[in-house]
């Protein structure tokens, strides 16, 4: 009993070291029977926590040991009985064991890969909303750039005219306040939706919306000549009626920036491929005071080259500026 009870008590080590505590449990039911037991439980913890081909190793360490225990007892049972009888325990404890390290390691990769899956689906709402964000930024500039351009354009109306009427005054006041109110209420939505959590989509004009443009560049004393085809927001899909909207809006923006009040032409035609459209202002001296960059255009680069289109701009053979997209869809 009392090898027995020390046999019990060696397998609180079995997890840390379960191979030479199964050893040496075996050669402990070797001759005494109380280890056996203890000497079951050890063979399980190694086919639980060691490769299979240790475990079948240990198990016939103990099928000889059992055997050994039969030739100091032989009147128990025959050799074959007792053969028998080991094999088969070794056999059962080792299949346990094995297949209960086979559902944990099974059980660890599931685990696992959901949490890879997780950090990938979290890296990919990140980049998601990394993305949002650079776009909203771009959708910003072009609408705030396009009122602020419009304040500018009026105040400086007043300033060139040698004694402007009440009448003209109040009328370029009037413009220059809803131009200012325009681009705060863009600018405070723009502001809410990236700090938000989860970012949404700032309002989305299309082509349907191009005559807004066109009415407040005219509200500003800006002369735009149209050119365009019928019906031509028909059937174009909703992102390649967007960056029409913005290449018309910064087309405008820029010819008020860069020329002011010159006229400036504008074509919108349908073509075999989708859509064709062009803007054209001429080459001046003047311009006004305002500060830029060609961010405008690499946003609107960037933004047709999304759609599958192409834009180009640049001095044109007749010398004037020339902004042109060719937009295509299936």
């Amino acid at each position: 009993m009392l090898f027995g009870a020390l046999a019990s008590a060696a397998l609180v080590f079995s997890r840390r070291a379960p191979v030479p505590v199964a050893l040496a449990l075996a050669g402990v039911a070797a001759v005494f029977a109380s280890g056996g037991l203890a000497n079951m439980l050890a063979l399980y913890a190694v086919a639980r926590h060691r490769q299979l081909t240790v475990a079948l190793l240990i198990a016939s360490f103990n099928v000889v040991c059992g055997c050994f225990f039969w030739t100091l007892y032989p009147k128990n049972s025959s050799l074959l009985l007792t053969f028998t009888v080991n094999v088969a325990i070794a056999a059962a404890l080792t299949a346990w064991g094995a297949l209960r390290q086979a559902q944990k390691a099974l059980l660890d990769s599931y685990r696992e890969r959901a949490e890879r899956l997780e950090r990938e689906q979290e890296l990919r709402e990140r980049e998601i909303r990394r993305a949002e964000r650079t776009r909203i930024a771009r959708e910003m500039h072009d609408a705030v750039a396009h009122r602020i351009s419009l304040v500018a354009l009026h105040a400086g109306g007043l300033d060139v005219m040698p004694d402007p009427a009440q009448s003209d005054v109040r009328r370029s006041a009037e413009l220059i306040r809803s131009a200012a109110v325009q681009a705060l209420e863009e600018l405070r939505v723009a502001i809410g939706v990236l700090r938000a959590d989860e970012p949404r989509s700032l309002e989305q004009p299309g082509l349907d919306r191009v005559d807004d443009l066109l009415r407040d560049a005219t509200d500003a004393g800006q002369r735009v000549a149209v050119a365009r085809t019928p019906d031509i927001a028909d059937g174009v899909p909703p992102d390649v009626g967007r960056a029409a909207y913005r290449i018309v809006q910064e087309g405008l923006t820029n010819a008020r920036k860069h020329a002011p009040g010159s006229a400036v032409s504008l074509t919108l035609r349908r073509t075999s491929g989708g859509l064709l459209l062009q803007i054209r202002n001429p080459l001046t001296a003047e311009r006004l005071e305002m500060p830029g960059s060609d961010r405008g255009l690499i946003g609107l680069t960037e933004r047709v080259a999304l759609t599958g289109g192409t834009l180009h701009y640049g001095i044109s053979e007749s010398h004037q500026f020339e902004l042109c997209a060719e937009l295509t869809w299936k």
